[in-house]
């Protein structure tokens, strides 16, 4: 069972919007069953998913709404930056998409 125990995936949903909160903080959290729920409903909305088992320890001893404390700037804000990578990523495919060839291949 404890090997069991070790292998549980464990999830931590962050947000943060600007203006209206002075850091990210904590909006849902669980191990097994609730993490792979939060994973399952992160891929449906297609929110990228940043694995990094340390952190989400660390994160995981916050309560829920919970702002993050000074000491974990700088690995949230890695974790955002990753994040906005990868936004920056998919426009520019999307920008690249010749829309001529979809629309012709629609009709």
């Amino acid at each position: 069972m404890s090997e069991e125990k070790k292998t549980r995936k464990e999830a931590i949903a962050l947000t943060y919007k600007l203006g209206q909160f002075d850091s990210p903080s904590v909006v849902a959290k669980g191990k097994g069953k609730v993490a792979e729920n939060i994973l399952a409903r992160a891929g449906e909305h297609n929110v990228p998913i940043y694995e990094d088992p340390n952190l989400v320890q660390l994160l995981g001893q916050l309560d829920l709404n919970e702002s993050i404390p000074e000491e974990l700037y700088q690995a949230v804000a890695e974790v955002f930056a990753f994040i906005y990578h990868l936004d920056q990523q998919h426009s520019k495919s999307i920008e690249n998409i010749n829309y001529s060839d979809i629309k012709n291949s629609l009709f």
